[in-house]
């Protein structure tokens, strides 16, 4: 171990050298690290007496690497550059954890499209997203947030709005041009504690329309199957943003059927997690409204 260690310089003097090499000047190396230009040239010269050679070639206007020196600072950098690397790794400010439920609708269509904003307002956290397949999952969960449909009332839970809930039919362009009247295209159903076609008809003081040909347990489900033409969705306004943004669908009545209910951020009232909250409410909330009152 002595052996192969003996040659082994003083970091100081390999990091002088590093500097000056770079910067091809001992008075530029001097600025960088904070010493003096002799401080520099000492260090410089402890580590060529070290090593046996001749690490630079002094000149009248300034100093260049030898051809030791040039064949050395590479290795010299990455070896730098290695220790830095490792001490961020092992040492720097963990990341702590946030961990964050939702139904896997809201996940997908409403979450996820804000990740690099959730991660720009949360620097040092770790984000745990998960899925909730079953309302009562949210009693046995563990998570530091969730985000819940209903009307913000849950017991030893403190909600913040988020936004409201409204729907409308919605279809593809291609299927709306096929029919003069859209209430002739086959129905799409979504299950669950949203309104459905039974409230959207009696809203309009119509007739009970067809029957859903296809009823799925999640809008972002029924999402996919409106976009593939399967037929029109009483769709979430807010969610199915995107894709009526996009083309991919067009809404086929002007009218909504708004909702009591709507979407909450939550978390247990004790014990806090700080002012993080408020920096994922200014991710997750829209920047503008996406529901309408309806007629």
């Amino acid at each position: 171990m002595a052996e192969s260690t003996a040659l082994l310089p003083s970091l100081e003097w390999v990091r002088v050298f590093e500097a000056a090499a770079r910067l091809g000047s001992f008075t530029a190396a001097a600025r960088e690290l904070g010493l003096t230009q002799a401080a520099v040239s000492q260090r410089i010269r402890h580590l060529e007496e070290r090593l046996g050679v001749s690490l630079f070639e002094r000149q009248s206007r300034g100093v260049t690497l030898s051809l030791q020196g040039e064949a050395w600072l590479p290795h010299v950098q990455q070896a730098l550059e290695r220790l830095t690397h490792s001490a961020d790794s092992l040492f720097a400010a963990p990341r702590t954890r946030l961990s964050l439920m939702a139904s896997v609708s809201m996940i997908e269509l409403w979450v996820v499209p804000r990740l690099a904003e959730l991660q720009a307002v949360l620097p040092r956290r770790q984000l745990i997203l998960s899925t909730m397949h079953r309302w009562p999952d949210y009693a046995q969960a563990e998570a530091d947030l969730d985000i819940r449909f209903g009307e913000g009332d849950w017991p030893e839970r403190v909600s913040h709005r988020l936004f409201g809930e409204a729907l409308t039919p919605m279809a593809t362009p291609a299927l709306l041009a096929r029919v003069d009247d859209w209430r002739r295209l086959p129905r799409i159903a979504v299950a669950g504690p949203r309104l459905g076609w039974r409230e959207w008809d009696q809203q309009r003081e119509e007739r009970p329309g067809p029957m859903p040909v296809v009823r799925l347990d999640s809008m972002v489900q029924a999402l996919r199957a409106a976009e593939a033409g399967a037929g029109v969705l009483l769709g979430s306004l807010p969610l199915c943003q995107a894709a009526l943004e996009a083309g991919r669908l067009r809404r086929a009545s002007p009218e909504t059927l708004p909702m009591v209910e709507g979407y909450w951020l939550t978390r247990r009232s004790a014990p806090p997690i700080g002012h993080e909250v408020e920096h994922v409410l200014s991710a997750l909330r829209p920047a503008k409204a996406v529901t309408d009152r309806g007629r």
